[in-house]
């Protein structure tokens, strides 16, 4: 039944044209991580009665040697991968990712072209590429290769428009779920990820690519769309239309944990000193994170990450005030410099927000940690009371 329903789409979706015919393929995105920002592929049907075939940019292997030093590296290797049409399109349907094609309207010899070049490029020696998330990806080869097929006339339509999206606000927009990858997404990426998107660059999001083919002309001006269908209905939740809005909620947490830190500091010290040790650890092993993607890694969206402000790695070094709290020992004057230093950095952050060069979109992350940093500095900043004794009970 499968493969019937599979051919009948196949025979409703293929238009009145003469072989060979080439199409845009769009897969929405799925419900696990790596599928959230969707998919896409070219179709092709070389008009022979044999299955058309889907080249297919996006495919990577967990198993490669080496594979997870890869990716933190950002040393990943994609391939141009080819499958039967009936196959990629059953697999689609059973995980209920909706599927829509474009056919494109390409002269002959552009079409030929196209076929060839993506023979040539899924050979094993051409079909290993390095991946980045944004500027060469499954969609923006997809896009390259058009406009090489169109004869470069794609690109200049979409390269001058703009509509004030960014990287990062697509990032997020898809990405917020699992919650885990929304915000480290959100804490990962640095300035370069702010940057004001054309259509052209927009196109690194499947479901953008079609709407910019969908919108694009020829060389001689006739609409490159010639017909578009839906071969496979989504039947998974909707993505958002925009990144969701954190601030709010980081800034009660931070309010409510800046509250806790100063009255455990007065009231149990032991207390005390654990939230403030669990604290710059999680601040210290975060920033740790940070640091690595701007200086041993390739992932240049996380470069200059103005959150190192807020997560600094020198965080660990004030464990022993931490230990010197909850046994109740002087506290060393070192650590207290050192804390006063953290909590100055911290708080450039906000004057950051002040400087026309510096565009980094981390509110949110400042209304979380800026009180907590501010908490800890006035509960460490002096030693404690002589009188004042640890709680017997924590």
């Amino acid at each position: 039944m499968r493969a019937l329903i599979v051919v009948l789409l196949w025979l409703t979706a293929l238009p009145a044209l003469a072989a060979p015919q080439v199409a845009l393929v769009t897969m929405e995105p799925g419900e696990t991580y790596w599928e959230r920002f969707g998919h896409n592929a070219l179709l092709v049907d070389i008009g022979d009665g044999s299955e058309p075939l889907i080249y297919n940019y996006g495919m990577f292997d967990f198993d490669e040697p080496g594979f997870f030093v890869k990716f933190m590296r950002g040393e990943m290797r994609y391939r141009l991968a080819v499958d039967g049409y009936g196959e990629s399109l059953g697999y689609y349907d059973s995980i209920g990712r909706g599927v829509t094609v474009q056919w494109l309207n390409l002269a002959p010899e552009q079409a030929t072209a196209l076929i060839a070049f993506l023979r040539w490029n899924a050979r094993p020696e051409n079909a290993y590429y390095r991946y980045d998330y944004f500027l060469d990806n499954c969609s923006t080869r997809v896009r390259d290769a058009l406009d090489l097929a169109l004869g470069g006339a794609l690109k200049p339509q979409l390269i001058g428009r703009a509509r004030g999206l960014s990287y990062r606000f697509e990032a997020l927009r898809l990405g917020q779920q699992p919650l885990w990858m929304g915000l480290g997404m959100s804490v990962g990426l640095g300035p370069f990820a702010e940057r004001q998107l054309s259509r052209w660059d927009e196109a690194f999001v499947p479901m953008r690519l079609r709407e910019a083919v969908r919108e694009a002309k020829t060389a001689e001006g006739a609409p490159l769309v010639l017909a578009e269908q839906t071969l496979l209905p989504h039947r998974l939740a909707e993505t958002a239309i925009e990144p969701p809005r954190w601030w709010p909620r980081f800034l009660l947490v931070g309010l409510l944990g800046a509250w806790l830190v100063r009255w455990s500091a007065k009231r149990r010290p032991r207390l005390g000193g654990a939230l403030a040790g669990a604290i710059w650890l999680g601040i210290g092993s975060v920033g740790l994170v940070l640091l690595a993607l701007w200086t041993l890694t390739t992932h240049t969206a996380a470069w200059a990450n103005e959150n190192l402000l807020l997560f600094n790695p020198l965080a660990l070094l004030l464990l022993p005030l931490a230990l010197a709290r909850m046994r109740g020992l002087p506290l060393p004057r070192w650590a207290q410099s050192l804390l006063l230093a953290v909590t100055v950095l911290a708080a450039m952050a906000v004057f950051l927000k002040f400087l026309p060069f510096r565009v980094q979109s981390n509110l949110g992350w400042i209304v979380l940690m800026l009180p907590l940093h501010l908490a800890l500095y006035f509960s460490f900043r002096r030693q404690p009371d002589s009188g004042q004794k640890a709680d017997a009970g924590v």
